[in-house]
């Protein structure tokens, strides 16, 4: 009994690299011991009650499996999408989103600066559209960008360095304190 659950296991195994392109051909002689194994079994079944249950679980199992087995078959014989195609989407999904900086731009006055600021804006908002986030108002932006400035400023700071930048498939604003320029460094 637990020979079959191993072979069956490792046919699962093979068939799942096969509809995967890791196989070149099926794996007919897994697939041939795994039938043996099951019509030994269910031409003697086992007298015990447990080991039935096992084997009748197990032999269930199998004919699922070869029925979705022999329906991929078919499919990739027909060259139609069958159960183990892969939907563009899922292919999206498996790609890993690239990280990249969007827009940097250092602000020490948002008033001043506030052509900095709609850059920043600008950016963001594309940065969130491409990630597929919900929008960010202008003024909300602004104010944080004020209290940013402001509480970097009561820590001596003479600039914030603002970073737009898309990480992990989301938009992502990040403040970095610009220290300030001493006279005599200057």
């Amino acid at each position: 009994m637990e020979s079959l659950e191993v072979e069956l296991k490792r046919l699962e195994a093979e068939y799942n690299m096969f509809f995967r392109g890791r196989l070149p051909r099926p794996p007919w002689e897994t697939c041939r011991r795994v039938t043996a194994l099951v019509t030994r079994f269910d031409r003697r079944p086992p007298s015990n009650y447990g080991l039935r249950f096992r084997f009748t679980t197990l032999q269930s199992r199998f004919m699922a499996f070869s029925r979705l087995w022999d329906r991929g078959l078919r499919a990739r014989e027909e060259g139609c999408a069958g159960p183990f195609a892969r939907s563009p989407s899922t292919i999206e999904r498996a790609t890993p989103p690239r990280d990249r900086v969007l827009a940097v731009a250092t602000v020490s006055d948002a008033t001043r600066d506030y052509d900095k600021v709609e850059e920043l804006f600008e950016s963001f908002a594309t940065a969130r559209r491409e990630a597929g986030q919900a929008a960010v108002s202008l003024q909300s932006f602004e104010k944080l960008i004020r209290t940013q400035v402001g509480a970097f400023k009561q820590k001596g700071c003479s600039g914030v360095a603002f970073r737009v930048a898309l990480k992990d498939g989301k938009a992502s604003f990040s403040g970095r304190a610009m220290r300030a320029v001493r006279e005599s460094e200057a």
